[in-house]
């Protein structure tokens, strides 16, 4: 197309992923079409739990995890897009958003820690606003302790669907893990604050 001449074929983007040159509008692209498919699951989801079929819904979150891994090879291995780039991440923060509200409202996991990952997410996305209305640059970089938070966060769920599923017993390790999620929380939540007070 005319003016592209001399661009490179890819743009780097934030998240590793890389911006195929004029593909930012492809929207029926294979990686989009699997992850708006994991964003079809939130419902189902929430049915699953709210129903008590946990067995069931360990392999859906088993499934849609995988299905995660896929696209980001196919955005790497073909280059993404600026759509899917943003559905992405929405689609996997709305998953892990349902699943742990859902999971306290059944009583599968403390409400409080539920309010607490919501708060956190709430948080970041505020002060994102904040500061854009405010004119200040916002650039959000994943800190390495975003990414333990995360990690843990879907061990925990995974655990719990998977033992609650499947009528085993682990209560040490659940509280375990559900602390050492609490205190992820809190520390990645601060450390975000902290970087965007100083402008870092």
């Amino acid at each position: 197309m005319a003016g592209n001449e001399g661009l490179p074929p890819f743009h780097p983007m934030p998240d590793g992923t890389q911006l195929r040159r004029g593909a930012t509008a492809g929207l029926f692209t294979a990686p989009n079409v699997i992850t708006f498919g994991r964003l079809c699951a939130v419902p189902l989801a929430f049915w699953l739990i709210v129903e008590h079929r946990l067995a069931l819904a360990f392999y859906l979150f088993v499934l849609a995890g995988l299905s995660d891994a896929v696209d980001g090879w196919l955005a790497r291995r073909y280059g993404g897009n600026s759509i899917g780039a943003i559905l992405d991440p929405v689609a996997d923060k709305a998953l892990l958003v349902t699943m742990y509200v859902t999971l306290a409202v059944v009583r599968e996991l403390p409400d409080w820690l539920a309010i607490l990952v919501v708060f956190r997410d709430l948080l970041i996305v505020g002060g994102v606003i904040v500061l854009g209305v405010l004119g200040q640059t916002v650039v959000i970089k994943p800190l390495y302790v975003s990414k333990l938070n995360t990690a843990l966060q879907i061990v925990l769920i995974a655990a719990t669907l998977f033992l609650e599923g499947f009528g085993l017993a682990a209560p040490l390790l659940l509280t375990a893990l559900i602390w050492t999620v609490a205190a992820s929380t809190l520390v990645s939540g601060a450390a975000y604050v902290w970087f965007a007070a100083h402008g870092r």
